[in-house]
């Protein structure tokens, strides 16, 4: 079984990808530990992406693909493979297709957890800290017990973090949204999308999930 797993920052993509790779014997693959394991073995492609990474600069889809490629190769995967992060954009999807052809690794499915943008704002806006002592809470799923006084030390100054702020929430998923529906589209049209509503709790999200993969599963 051979997954992408897509949802904007804040879907609880993060969660479910925990709950499928503790319920389904697959690798679990994302793009930063993908890069890590790559420069940490010295290979020659993770030598050259530490490079840019050390420079601040962009890794090259080249070199991108090419470790994709070596990580799907590896054993490992050979009993199916979840995809987290990769691919970003539609030249790195068209490399995909190629790279799990070669490989004879196909994807069966492509889960993406849907949940309004506006929601993710609420749930991704929310947190505020404590000025005095660092307690952090969410106005929706953690406030603190008495409204404007912090539990832990009684204050009542609170602040955000920049990247907390609503203003740069919204930006962050704007940025996603311009980037993951034309890989949407894309997969549509492959007959490979899958949607699930990420707005409902979440044993509820998985058990649609699961159902979903029950119909793929090999």
């Amino acid at each position: 079984m051979n997954l992408i797993l897509m949802g904007l920052p804040g879907a609880g993509k993060g969660t479910q990808a925990e709950r499928i790779e503790d319920t389904y014997p697959i690798a679990h693959i994302s793009t930063g530990d993908m890069f890590r394991a790559a420069m940490a073995a010295g290979t020659a492609l993770g030598k050259e992406a530490k490079g840019f990474i050390d420079k601040g600069q962009l890794v090259p889809d080249s070199v991108t693909n090419g470790i994709v490629k070596e990580r799907l190769a590896e054993s490992d995967t050979d009993a199916g493979y979840m995809l987290d992060g990769f691919p970003r954009t539609i030249q790195q999807a068209e490399a995909l297709e190629t790279i799990t052809a070669d490989l004879k690794k196909p994807l069966d499915a492509v889960i993406n957890i849907d949940v309004a943008p506006a929601k993710l704002v609420d749930r991704l806006s929310g947190r505020f800290i404590c000025k005095t002592c660092g307690a952090t809470y969410h106005k929706i799923y953690n406030p603190p017990k008495v409204a404007g006084t912090c539990d832990r030390c009684g204050g009542h100054e609170f602040f955000q973090r920049e990247d907390d702020k609503p203003a740069t929430v919204k930006n962050r998923l704007k940025v996603n949204i311009e980037m993951n529906t034309p890989l949407l589209d894309f997969y549509k049209k492959k007959g490979l999308l899958h949607t699930v509503n990420g707005d409902q709790d979440i044993d509820k999200v998985f058990a649609d999930i699961k159902a979903i993969l029950a119909t793929v599963a090999k």
